[in-house]
């Protein structure tokens, strides 16, 4: 029997350890419960981003492939992330009415179309770099009433209070506060510096300067909801914590993120969470390390700042002559997640074009597989034994705590063998078929060959549905252009009406059936 193990450094207790699910799902399997922290949609993710977001995708792969079934949810903030959010005490612009403000920001009509335009480009990225779709990809707006709640629960149980400006998580209540990142020394976690030139305003009532917003009372705010602390909007922290615990329960299996979560996002979330049910939060955290450029900071000014339509889109789209787009999407998948998410990670131009050369590799492989299972040649099969040993390698490489180097070494290995032997002698249908089912469990545990489709970004299931759609979508577009924005939010809602989610990506308008 192989060892089925799945180990998996825990932030919480700052050792490699078993990830170890504690229910199991209908068929008696094991059922994996894991929220990974999505962006904020202000902006085009970029490179960085996506490496954070692969690190859950090879999560989630690694353990369909011993067996288990797996929840995964992973959030859109599309409100309430503040621009001092890194600190102990948030305060600041949000994230998204500052991007409406900047001159990308002049072509939406209000926030709301903003997000709908990056929560589209977000999909559209997700897809090109074949990430599975989440289980459930719950948006901020879309939960606050049960923001809400949570925040009245933590008042009335002494873990919150109110000041004129806002609702306040009460850390001194919370003495564990801080046990994830281990910033519990109250003198490192005072606000700013003397160097910090801040043009706003620190809430006076605030009782410590470790305590953050649960809720903003703005009601001049581009979005916000009326509550009983006044109008106003959610804290960032705050959805997170709630949304894993609606999807997944009180006390979940797995939290992920970039490394730059961990403090204080992460360890706000468990402080809100657990001080509402007394019970842990998340059992194992995990998070992925910085991703630089050519060894240097990603950074707009430098020039070296990467969006996955950057590198995959044609030079005339947009995309980056300079680094010799469009790149195959799966060679940027590839390159990205060449590095162990543990380790920081420098993204370059050679190692991109050494993922590419490698890409094509495999897609000579599977096209000779592919035409040797058509030839139904006779022969004999000397590939099942290695590719079965490389296979069985890469899956245990990834249960060691995701170690991919090693992973794709074991891949390339066996493709390397396919490849020798097809030049050798053509490939007999037993061998063709053992090479077949090779590329597919290399490709489901590492999705580097070819793209699965999880959603369909257009359905033309019902061609009538169809036509009606693209019509809408063509007034709607012209609509826009001559700035007619409530005729505009009018066809969204017949589209919406219709159980068509469109989607505003820079080639122009898309849609899917979420029916």
């Amino acid at each position: 029997m192989p060892d089925h193990t799945f180990r998996l450094y825990n932030a919480l207790t700052r050792e490699v350890e078993p990830l170890v699910p504690s229910q199991k799902s209908e068929d008696g399997s094991p059922l994996l419960r894991f929220y990974s922290c999505g962006p904020t949609v202000y902006s085009y993710a970029h490179i960085g981003n996506f490496r954070t977001f692969l690190t859950a995708d090879l999560i989630v792969r690694t353990a369909k492939a011993i067996g288990w079934e797996v929840n995964y949810v992973s959030n859109v903030t599309d409100v309430g992330h503040l621009t001092e959010d890194d600190t102990a005490d948030a305060f600041g612009e949000d994230r998204m009415a500052k991007a409406l403000k900047s001159k990308e920001g002049e072509q939406f009509a209000n926030v709301w179309d903003l997000a709908r335009h990056y929560t589209g480009a977000l999909m559209a990225d997700w897809q090109a770099l074949n990430l599975k779709e989440p289980t459930i990809r719950p948006r901020a707006t879309e939960h606050v009433r049960e923001q809400i709640r949570a925040v009245e629960v933590l008042l009335a149980n002494g873990h919150a209070y109110e000041t004129d400006d806002g609702v306040y998580f009460d850390v001194p209540s919370f003495p564990d506060y801080g046990k994830l990142s281990g910033n519990t020394n109250i003198e490192e976690l005072v606000v700013g510096s003397a160097s910090d030139s801040r043009d706003v305003v620190v809430d006076e009532g605030k009782r410590d300067p470790r305590d953050f917003a649960l809720w903003k009372k703005d009601d001049a705010h581009l979005m916000q909801w009326h509550s009983p602390f006044g109008w106003g909007f959610p804290g960032w922290h705050l959805e997170c914590s709630v949304m894993a615990q609606k999807y997944l329960g009180e006390t979940i299996d797995l939290h992920g993120g970039g490394e730059d979560l961990r403090f204080p996002h992460h360890d706000c979330e468990i402080a809100q969470a657990e001080a509402i049910t007394n019970k842990p939060f998340a059992r194992h955290w995990s998070h992925t390390r910085f991703l630089q450029v050519e060894g240097k900071k990603m950074s707009k000014r430098d020039g070296n700042f990467l969006t996955v339509h950057d590198l995959t889109a044609a030079v005339e789209d947009g995309g980056r002559s300079d680094w010799g787009a469009p790149i195959d999407p799966l060679a940027l998948r590839l390159s990205l997640i060449s590095g162990h998410y543990g380790k920081p990670f420098n993204f370059t131009q050679a190692a991109l074009k050494v993922a590419a050369k490698n890409i094509q590799k495999y897609r000579h492989a599977d096209d000779a597989v592919r035409e040797s299972l058509e030839a139904n040649r006779e022969g004999g099969d000397n590939l099942k034994s290695p590719l079965g040993d490389a296979y069985a390698d890469a899956r245990a490489a990834m249960c060691d705590d995701l170690n991919t180097p090693e992973a794709l070494a074991a891949a390339y290995r066996g493709v390397n063998a396919i490849l020798s032997h097809h030049r050798q002698e053509p490939l007999s249908s037993i061998a063709a078929q053992a090479a077949s089912d090779f590329l597919e469990r290399i490709n489901s545990l590492l999705g580097i060959i070819r793209h699965e489709t999880d959603i369909e970004v257009k359905s033309r299931d019902n061609d009538a549905l169809a036509e009606q759609v693209d019509a809408l979508i063509a007034h709607r577009t012209e609509a826009r252009s001559s700035k007619d924005w409530a005729r505009a939010d009018e066809i969204r809602d017949e589209l919406d009406a219709l159980g068509v989610e469109i989607m505003d990506l820079p080639t122009g308008t898309t849609w899917r059936n979420k029916l």
